[in-house]
């Protein structure tokens, strides 16, 4: 599907309440399901890839059900899990693949776990790879690299992990499985990544320590059935918040957004590069909350890497797009990451830029991007990325052009109403 856009002097203003956080939407119905009770979760975000964990968890027996403005999901615990008539699809979800396979780890039956043609590319084995160390019998496409990958769990044996990079996905996969290992389990991670799958466990009842950059999980822990209030994804609030600073004229709230500090990291950005963001928090509770208010800003280069960039890997794409219309270059660095996502992200971000006449070059861990540079339209493509199709959406913002761009559905996976909430910003002058 092509999806054209034309935006003639555009301003900002208004308020945008962004859909519900896509990491701890994916974690609630996993730990919903794993907890004995009732769960409700409210805020849950009803994009593709939260959906695909719902369809995996209903395949091995549990009752999800939902309503409006809420999920319930009636948990079963560890052992209540039943051996999928099917094999459990997961559509275009990271998360959903990673995640499950550290806790189908553990289950005393066979399952097979596919995804689509992007998940078909993704690499696996850093997780398929310690799974099997601590005693899961696990194959697939080149020593379980690839989906297909066919699982038989069964009894675990602890291990100390140290992880080869810092990837939150990883982490949690590992905790799912020493959840169900016989002993303590130790992660050691490079750097800090986001902590929802650890704060998720505290909120059910379960208990994890962690020393500097050293987890430990003891298995055998029973949950209990709790309600999750999910706050919205910083995410997808980072393109909202990067059109409020370069738009010029606008000023924008964004209400109920997660500030977990270790997802906070465009906030950093932002407030180096100068933009006018001010910070209204709430009172926190599993997770913390805030209400930001951006306004067009006059925006300088920076240069981003190191620790800070798990805490902004998703938002990077729209980060790059910022960049062109700041004053000097902006590096990025030490984002390989970026290579093994939907799309290798680097590549997309640089080559669909290009077309719109920014001045951005890719480098082996990142790009470096010259501004301020004028933008044109043009016709790019999301390349089935949800994240560069938004970013290309705001980058329309900025041309003044009719700007089209292919494959514009892929925005669902994490943003069903994207689309609206920017029309009715522009429109609200």
């Amino acid at each position: 599907m092509i999806h054209s856009l034309f935006f003639q002097n555009p301003v900002l203003k208004g308020s945008i309440k962004v859909p519900g956080d896509k990491s701890i939407s994916h974690r609630s119905i996993m730990f919903g399901a794993l907890a004995h009770g009732k769960t409700t979760v409210t805020g849950f975000l009803k994009g593709d890839d939260c959906l695909s964990t719902i369809k995996c968890f209903r395949s091995m027996g549990v009752q999800i059900d939902e309503k409006d403005d809420e999920i319930v999901i009636h948990g079963v615990g560890f052992q209540g899990l039943e051996e999928p008539k099917d094999v459990l699809d997961v559509g275009n979800s990271g998360t959903t693949t990673r995640l499950l396979l550290g806790i189908l780890a553990g289950l005393p039956f066979h399952s097979v776990v596919i995804g689509d043609d992007s998940i078909a590319t993704r690499p696996m084995r850093r997780v398929t790879d310690p799974l099997k160390q601590m005693g899961a019998n696990i194959d697939g496409r080149e020593n379980g690299q690839y989906t297909p990958i066919s699982i038989r769990g069964g009894k675990l044996s602890p291990i100390e992990f140290v992880m080869p990079l810092a990837s939150a996905q990883l982490k949690s996969a590992i905790i799912f499985a020493g959840l169900q290992a016989e002993g303590a389990t130790t992660i050691i991670e490079p750097e800090k990544t986001r902590d929802h799958t650890e704060r998720m466990i505290k909120h059910f009842g379960g208990s994890i320590k962690r020393e500097h950059n050293r987890l430990t999980i003891e298995g055998g822990q029973q949950f209990k059935g709790q309600t999750v209030q999910v706050p919205g994804d910083i995410s997808s609030a980072a393109f909202f918040l990067a059109a409020g600073a370069a738009v010029k004229g606008s000023e924008l709230m964004l209400t109920d957004v997660g500030v977990n500090p270790t997802r906070d990291g465009m906030i950093d950005v932002l407030i180096k590069m100068g933009a006018d963001l001010t910070i209204h928090t709430e009172e926190e509770k599993a997770e913390p909350v805030a209400n930001l208010l951006i306004k067009s800003s006059q925006l300088k280069a920076i240069d981003i890497g190191g620790s800070i960039i798990p805490k902004l890997i998703d938002e990077i794409p729209i980060i790059a797009l910022l960049a062109t219309q700041a004053n000097g270059t902006t590096t990025i660095r030490n984002a390989e990451e970026l290579k093994v996502k939907e799309t290798n992200r680097i590549d997309a971000v640089v080559q669909e830029l290009k077309k719109l006449g920014a001045d951005i070059e890719a480098t082996e861990d990142g790009m470096k991007i010259h501004g301020p540079a004028p933008l044109h339209g043009g016709r790019v493509s999301s390349r089935g990325d949800h994240r560069i199709g938004m970013m290309l959406a705001v980058a329309s913002l900025l041309t003044g052009e009719e700007v089209q761009i292919e494959n514009f559905e892929a925005i669902s996976v994490s943003y069903p109403d994207f689309l609206s909430h920017l029309e009715t910003i522009t429109n609200n002058q």
